[in-house]
């Protein structure tokens, strides 16, 4: 196992197979930037299944049990169940998921399910319908979504998690809404704090709800009480309902950072290996894979990298991270 300069281990690896959405949230491909002038990658630029697979098995032995298939929309990308199979076949990952919009999810569930995945995490900020529609910013409705979340539960892929950003002004005075509409189905509520990834989502701090402030919300109506973390690294706190109807999550990358345990890694849908969400450099592995050098050699080359890591980006956010380039969301995965 690999450690990094602050001892923390590489166990955690998210994959992006596309750049492309569906979607233009605002927090994340605000639609005046990424419109129709905006450049894709071309074909061509995007790792095939042959690479990630083998990118896949490198990070596998060198530590990383979970995987996590990203975007862009994951969805998006053709035959991506061909992907998961393989994927599921490498010893040593013991967890294979994905994260979606679930606007394909429904007709797609059954299909990731016999190929190997094990479970998926649904974006779904709002059930008032004007307010999701706004925020996804393409008019996609509440209830299409909600029909893949309940897809995913048919097909074994639990427990489903619904990631909810929440941003002031906009769908914090929903939070209690979802709550309430999760408690008692087995699924699993998070709440992401808005985050200053990338450069073009207009972030502020003012536009922040602290997860204290979420939790508070939600306590006040049903009461919580914190639960331990369900495996080290773990980024979201974790609160349980006190009358056993299930639990929810919060992600305070702003509020609270968790740079301390971060254990992951993640490789753009081009083939570059980041060390932290809010990068503003990677290193390009294609060149590498593309190349006759060896699986050892590889592996390598990404242990000295995680080895000289010392990323604490939401730790010093700050005047020192003000202006900072970073790579976008859409491009390196969430």
């Amino acid at each position: 196992m690999v450690t990094d300069t602050r001892r923390r281990p590489l166990r955690d690896l998210r994959i992006s197979v596309t750049d492309r959405c569906n979607f233009r949230c605002t927090y994340c491909m605000p639609k005046e930037i990424f419109n129709r002038e905006w450049e894709f990658l071309a074909r061509d630029e995007l790792l095939t299944f042959e690479e990630i697979g083998r990118l896949a098995r490198v990070f596998a032995g060198l530590g990383v049990h979970k995987v996590r298939i990203t975007g862009g929309e994951p969805l998006l990308r053709r035959d991506l169940e061909v992907l998961i199979a393989d994927l599921s076949s490498i010893h040593g990952i013991d967890d294979l998921t994905l994260t979606t919009n679930g606007s394909l999810l429904a007709r797609k569930a059954e299909t990731l399910a016999a190929a190997g995945l094990d479970r998926v995490s649904v974006s779904l900020d709002s059930l008032d319908d004007d307010v999701f529609r706004a925020m996804n910013d393409v008019d996609f409705p509440v209830a299409r979504v909600l029909e893949g979340i309940d897809a995913a539960a048919a097909a074994g892929l639990t427990p489903v998690k619904v990631n909810a950003v929440v941003k002031r002004g906009v769908n914090d005075h929903t939070i209690v809404e979802m709550a309430e509409h999760f408690r008692g189905t087995g699924h699993i509520l998070r709440f992401i704090e808005f985050m200053d990834v990338g450069t073009t989502n207009g972030w502020r701090l003012d536009d922040v709800v602290p997860a204290a402030d979420i939790v508070g919300a939600i306590h006040a109506v049903h009461p919580l009480e914190a639960i331990p973390p369900a495996y080290p690294g773990e980024v979201a706190r974790r609160f349980r309902y006190q009358d056993g109807a299930g639990e929810i999550g919060v992600i305070t990358s702003v509020s609270n950072p968790f740079c301390a345990t971060c254990t992951r890694a993640r490789i753009s849908a081009d083939g570059f290996l980041y060390t932290c969400l809010f990068a503003n450099k990677g290193l390009d592995l294609r060149p590498l894979v593309r190349s006759d050098m060896s699986d050892e050699a590889i592996a390598d080359v990404v242990g000295q990298v995680w080895a000289s890591r010392d990323d604490r980006y939401s730790e010093v956010r700050s005047e020192h991270t003000d202006g900072l380039p970073k790579v976008e969301m859409s491009y390196i995965g969430g």
